[in-house]
């Protein structure tokens, strides 16, 4: 994402108070443009600014074969320069109203960013609705862009989490459009074509079934105007809707070792995890939470680097999109402690599988994730992000408002199914990155 705000928005950003779990929640409002665009704003009129984040089906799933890194050179090409506006004199407009705007991708979802003040508003929405109507497509700055990101590519490998980002996204989704990392490789980024990135652009980038999250200082009556007079000629419906997708095959028990030249080892287990749509999320959520994605309280870490140092930190996470995505665990350790260490992690799964968790976890688990919901919501882009993936998944809109609740509505019987059911150790699979002398 660009960075081009001045210091004022920085500071404005980091203000901007939380909203409390004792606070009403802003309902989140909906509206849906003739052109089929959602747009859902949650009002906030404690700073003079605005945030906004289109975000519809576009993201690395939807790269041509043999060419990751499409969606995100595409979203390189539309943040850098546009048909009426050449690199240089785009920065300087951008500048000159401390606009911030950005575009990106992930599996799913393409995305194209907005954050300004409130008297900028204007000028912001006609840069936000230039880069997204009017691509540039210049050669030449394809050409460098395309380069960088060859070069960044090239640098990553010598990063651990990288390496083991794009192994893992092979092993655990074979022949399936989730198979790769966004951001592509060295080889599938020097396939890409600036046809390439045209033909995603006409074929996804529409308004049917995009979602415009809104929060700051605006009213939905303030905001449509400004939108309809901006977007009323995008029109269109995309080639692939969100959940035009396959299950990916369940894999289980594979591994794949990445030799490189460290004094550490980083080992991730992975496997297929939920779905956004998952109905059991939240008990899902919770079980998470107890295992590795509570911090110091989880109980990986507790077992595997406070009760036997074995190391530096261990955690754990699901990423859940249209279809299942990948459950995770991550360590990094000494490279002669790794078997070890993973064997401890296989035992906590064994153990949580076996249905030993307790209703102090449980409660420990709760309090924490409920007492820190305040720092998700925090400030206006944090809003968008959120709010941008329920309209996204078609999640419900008080999703949020019932955050909470949902939360403490999950019973011990209901993780410890969630426990029996992803836990498993044999389901899982193993990616290290290290020395060879560590395999």
């Amino acid at each position: 994402m660009r960075n081009l705000s001045f210091p004022f928005i920085a500071l404005a950003l980091m203000i901007c108070a939380a909203i409390t779990p004792a606070q009403a929640m802003p309902p989140i409002q909906q509206q849906t443009l003739p052109n089929g665009m959602r747009v859902l704003l949650m009002e906030a009129h404690n700073v003079p600014m605005v945030s906004m984040k289109l975000s519809l089906p576009g993201g690395s799933r939807f790269d041509p074969a043999g060419k990751g890194g499409t969606a995100s050179l595409l979203a390189d090409m539309l943040s850098d320069h546009t048909a009426r506006h050449a690199h240089p004199v785009w920065d300087d407009l951008l500048d000159a109203d401390a606009i911030k705007l950005g575009a990106g991708v992930g599996r799913d979802d393409f995305s194209l960013g907005l954050t300004v003040l409130k008297d900028a508003l204007k000028p912001g929405l006609d840069a936000f609705s230039e880069a997204l109507l009017q691509p540039g497509w210049n050669k030449k700055r394809f050409a460098i862009l395309k380069q960088d990101a060859i070069a960044a590519a090239q640098k990553a490998q010598e990063v651990p989490g990288v390496r083991a980002a794009q192994a893992a996204a092979v092993l655990l989704f074979p022949q399936h459009p989730y198979g790769h990392r966004p951001g592509g490789t060295m080889k599938s980024l020097a396939r890409v074509n600036l046809g390439n990135l045209k033909s995603l652009y006409a074929a996804q980038i529409k308004p049917s079934g995009a979602v415009l999250a809104v929060s700051g200082d605006i009213t939905m009556a303030e905001l449509l105007p400004l939108l309809k007079a901006r977007l009323h000629r995008w029109q269109g419906k995309p080639a692939k809707g969100l959940m035009d997708i396959s299950q990916p095959a369940i894999v289980a028990g594979k591994q794949a070792d990445v030799t490189l030249p460290t004094t550490q080892t980083l080992v991730q287990l992975l496997r297929l995890g939920p779905s956004r749509s998952d109905a059991d999320f939240f008990p899902a959520f919770v079980l998470n939470h107890i295992l590795g994605g509570g911090g110091f309280a989880s109980r990986l870490m507790q077992e595997v680097r406070e009760d036997r140092g074995l190391v530096y930190g261990v955690y754990s996470y699901f990423q859940p999109l249209a279809a299942p995505g990948p459950f995770v665990i991550t360590l990094q350790t000494k490279a002669d402690q790794a078997k070890q260490a993973e064997a401890v992690v296989r035992h906590v799964l064994s153990d949580m599988a076996a249905g030993h968790i307790s209703s102090k976890q449980l409660k420990a688990a709760k309090e924490n994730l409920t007492g820190s919901f305040a720092q998700r919501m925090d400030s206006n882009r944090e809003r968008v992000g959120l709010i941008s993936m329920i309209g996204l998944y078609n999640l419900p809109l008080d999703y949020l408002s019932r955050w909470i609740e949902r939360v403490q509505a999950v019973t011990l019987a209901q993780v410890k199914a969630q426990a029996v059911k992803y836990l498993q150790p044999d389901a899982w699979n193993r990616v290290r990155v290290g020395p060879k002398s560590a395999f």
